[in-house]
């Protein structure tokens, strides 16, 4: 029989098929973003919602907040933070946004799967209400990317 995985070590590994997969639920984020432009990014919905651009660099900032809650940071991305404006639309402008949402993904999948699993039920600090404990952030990571990643596959549709 094979070792016993720990909760930290589970998570982190969800939240990497998020990314990069096998998926259970279909298509990861890298994948539905494969193919698609910068042109196609900073395009922005008739109904005004965020660009898939805006929503890479939102799924980046709340990546950072969770990895910066590990370290023990008090950290909260500022409006400007959360939904930054796209500055410059051009292809390598385009590939920075990706390869820096990969960076700080690849940075949390490994802060989170050396977390300690005891530590799961403590509230991290600074965050109401009681149930914000890092064991509901970790798992919310996971969830909001994968929601993002569904807005993602839509607006690629569009």
């Amino acid at each position: 029989m094979g070792r016993k995985l720990s909760e930290t070590v589970r998570i982190a590994d969800q939240l990497q098929r998020a990314m990069d997969g096998p998926a259970w639920h279909g298509p990861a984020l890298r994948e539905i973003l494969r193919g698609v432009d910068g042109a196609v990014a900073a395009r922005r919905p008739e109904s005004g919602a965020h660009s898939i651009w805006e929503l890479v660099l939102h799924i980046r900032a709340w990546d950072l907040y969770a990895l910066r809650r590990i370290g023990g940071e008090e950290w909260e991305p500022s409006e400007d933070e959360n939904f930054p404006r796209v500055a410059e639309i051009s292809e390598e402008a385009w590939a920075k946004a990706q390869a820096e949402l990969a960076v700080v993904h690849s940075e949390l999948v490994a802060a989170m799967a050396k977390f300690p699993e005891v530590r799961l039920g403590e509230k991290v600090p600074g965050r109401d209400p009681d149930y914000h404990t890092f064991y509901y952030m970790l798992h919310g990571a996971v969830q909001h990317m994968l929601y993002h990643a569904g807005q993602i596959a839509v607006l690629k549709k569009g």
